[in-house]
């Protein structure tokens, strides 16, 4: 909380740079997942690979929001001044943070899931219960003997990425809470100065 502006500057272009760059690293490992694997086996009304598909819609958003945070913070790096740009960040980190975390919490289930069930729903749209056996199948999608796990290999990626976004999230929130309490001592200061004394 006693940071000079020109800290403020570097701090925050550091920050939005991280989250700019975890942020589309998410957003390409969401899309991995989504194009490899869930397109093929999202079922409405099967609960598990129902919960797959919004765990990953999660991360999707919560990976936009990180990049839009990021970039906010390099702007408000550029331009200290702009109260608006101050507050924009402050929502932008604090949602982006929050997002992150439900984004933790439902693909730390979705870990779960998979493995007590064996990748039952991953292997939903093949024909048999053996997984070595199904590669003879054409009625399988995608390759089942890889698909476990990558799946899982991505989604563990996914978990370190969202926590490494709740981390500088909350950083990026802590950086511009500070700056709006040095913006206000300022403030505070200018006005005694001008305010002639008795």
């Amino acid at each position: 909380g006693h940071l000079d502006p020109s800290s403020h500057q570097r701090g925050l272009m550091k920050t939005g740079l991280i989250l700019l760059i975890i942020g589309h690293l998410n957003f390409i490992t969401s899309a991995l997942v989504h194009g490899t694997v869930l397109r093929f086996v999202v079922n409405p009304r099967d609960a598990i690979s129902l919960q797959y598909a919004i765990a990953n819609a999660a991360s999707v958003i919560s990976a936009l929001l990180t990049i839009s945070c990021g970039i906010a913070a390099l702007m408000l790096s550029r331009y200290l001044a702009p109260a608006t740009l101050k507050w924009a960040v402050f929502a932008l980190s604090a949602s982006s943070s929050l997002g992150c975390l439900s984004c933790l919490l439902g693909l730390a289930v979705s870990i779960g899931l998979t493995l007590g069930s064996q990748g039952r729903a991953l292997l939903a749209p093949c024909t048999v219960a053996k997984v070595a056996l199904a590669p003879v199948f054409r009625e399988c999608p995608f390759d089942p003997t890889r698909v476990y796990g990558s799946t899982l290999s991505l989604w563990a990626i996914s978990l370190l990425l969202d926590s490494m976004e709740i981390v500088f999230g909350i950083r990026c929130l802590l950086l511009t809470l500070s700056l709006l309490r040095l913006s206000r001592c300022c403030g505070r200061a200018r006005r005694r100065k001008v305010t002639p004394g008795p």
